[in-house]
């Protein structure tokens, strides 16, 4: 799949999707989007207006109210792609979130997952 249709899909289409792989593995939709809003600065009506909206990913990522600094701590495989060697920068914050997501069901601890500077 080429990017441009990666950052035309739909947020609401892909989000049920990171709830489904995170309570397949015994994480709550609550960690789920603590892990959103940690990394792009929604809060829980933010998360969910974008949602009902519909917005693409492109569309999501750029009205971020607050894309975290620290999301240049994830490192790591996802999907095949090394995060950390991502060019495009929305593919990139893409993948980031994909990386948080997978090891949410891999039974990473949260605090874990949002990262600190220094961790």
């Amino acid at each position: 799949m080429n990017e441009q249709r990666v950052f035309a899909m739909q947020f609401a289409k892909v989000y049920p999707l990171y709830v489904q792989k995170a309570e397949r593995k015994g994480r709550t939709q609550e960690e789920v989007d603590q892990i959103i809003s940690w990394l792009t600065g929604y809060d829980p009506p933010g998360l969910r207006r974008q949602i009902e909206q519909q917005v693409d990913f492109a569309t999501f990522f750029d009205q971020a109210p607050a894309f975290n600094p620290n999301a240049a701590l994830i490192k790591g495989v996802v999907c095949g792609v090394r995060v950390e060697n991502v060019d495009d920068p929305l593919m990139q914050k893409i993948r980031y979130l994909d990386k948080l997501i997978d090891e949410l069901a891999k039974g990473k601890a949260i605090e874990k997952i949002l990262r600190q500077q220094g961790e």
